[in-house]
């Protein structure tokens, strides 16, 4: 798997934030948590020369850096990672990502401010006791000292990472909040141009092929059926989505007849990932409205998902006009993808995954007619699905 600074800025930022929902290959957590141990391992040493080194020598010599330092990262790194089982053992058995999204603020900063005091309370003692084999320097006046000031550094520090989570917390939420509203008032606009589109094809159908009409209107129903479901979602299933496509590709198809066909393909593994609603739909909906329909024959639309490393990859795929074909009369699409459909779905995807996300439209091949349009996100597994686990 191929690390770059997108991947390695979205799993640092999933690291450190307070919904456990992580980003990128696990092991990367991993390595986080122990750069973190590395850096108070580096704290803790340069405090004990602080507190016990008594002339300069001490502070020059590189044998007793290595060594406090060796003993502290030790300890540190124990706790750290005791720590990180517990947020995943703990998270894992309230209900996960989904449960903690709905932390009132006294619930989140008992989650995260006291899983690492438990940690530290339980790791401390064990990690001194595996790198002395024994807790006999614990004994007499140095060892009381010894644990008196570890007990109060280790509680300053639960101190400030309880702070520094529920600082955190509330700066999310805010910005949650934030996007949240402009995601529903983005998801507004598009309810209108997908709904009232289809129906007007279906109203047109009425007075001169009746028969038509009613097979269109079966469909609409199941597309409406699908759609409704979905709208006032924050969250849905690739299922979902593909399960909308299809919908509305067979009204389509009712309308169009012989001059439309699709094919949808992907991986029952992949029917749980995680997609904001109304994200395929209107890909689909510029492969036939620009690419086919105004093609005297018509033409195939073709719907592929498959994962790549850590991102969920779907291609809507047409042999249409392509995206050199001089637009619609009327039309909002543009060359490169510059209607107002995807410019309101590429600003959805940015402000849900920032820069992890991308719509990129292309040329179907070499060779090739029509086009291609490439959807791209962090393949997650949606609160639904996870549920159902």
């Amino acid at each position: 798997m191929k690390i770059d600074l997108p991947l390695l800025r979205a799993s640092w930022a999933s690291w450190i934030a307070s919904d456990m929902v992580r980003a990128g290959p696990y092991w990367l957590q991993l390595v986080w948590t122990g750069l973190f141990a590395a850096v108070l391992a580096l704290f803790f040493t340069v405090i004990g020369f602080v507190s016990y080194a008594d002339h300069l020598g001490a502070w020059l010599s590189p044998s007793r850096w290595a060594r406090w330092y060796g003993i502290n990262l030790a300890v540190t790194a124990l706790i750290a990672y005791l720590i990180h089982a517990l947020f995943e053992l703990v998270g894992r058995l309230i209900g996960g990502p989904s449960r903690i999204r709905c932390f009132t603020m006294p619930q989140r900063l008992a989650f995260f401010g006291g899983i690492p005091i438990l940690g530290v309370v339980i790791g401390w003692p064990l990690g001194m006791w595996l790198v002395a084999g024994h807790l006999s320097m614990l004994r007499g006046p140095d060892g009381m000292r010894l644990i008196v000031t570890s007990a109060a550094l280790c509680l300053v520090i639960s101190a400030v990472l309880y702070q520094w989570f529920g600082a955190k917390a509330r700066a999310i939420d805010a910005e949650r909040r934030a996007a949240e509203s402009q995601l529903k008032l983005l998801q507004a606009q598009m309810e209108p141009h997908f709904l009232f589109n289809t129906l007007a094809n279906v109203l047109a159908l009425v007075d001169h092929d009746p028969a038509k009409a009613k097979a269109m209107l079966g469909a609409f129903t199941d597309y409406l059926r699908a759609s409704l479901g979905e709208l006032r979602r924050d969250e849905v299933t690739l299922a979902d989505e593909l399960a909308l496509a299809e919908a509305y590709l067979r009204v389509q198809a009712a309308r169009m007849e012989e001059r439309l066909a699709y094919r949808i393909e992907a991986d029952a593994s992949l029917h749980g990932a995680a997609l904001l609603p109304l994200t395929l739909q209107p890909l689909v909906e510029n492969a036939v409205h620009h690419g086919l329909e105004p093609k005297v024959e018509g033409g195939l639309v073709e719907v592929h998902a498959r994962t790549e490393g850590t991102c969920l990859i779907v291609e809507v795929r047409d042999n249409g006009r392509g995206l050199d074909a001089a637009p619609r009369a009327g039309g909002a699409g543009g060359a490169g993808g510059a209607g107002v459909a995807l410019a309101n779905l590429r600003e959805r995807l940015a402000r849900r995954y920032g820069d992890a996300a991308s719509v990129t439209l292309g040329c179907a091949g070499p060779g090739a007619a029509g086009a291609v349009a490439t959807l791209r996100l962090p393949h997650t597994a949606a609160p639904a699905a996870q549920a159902g686990r």
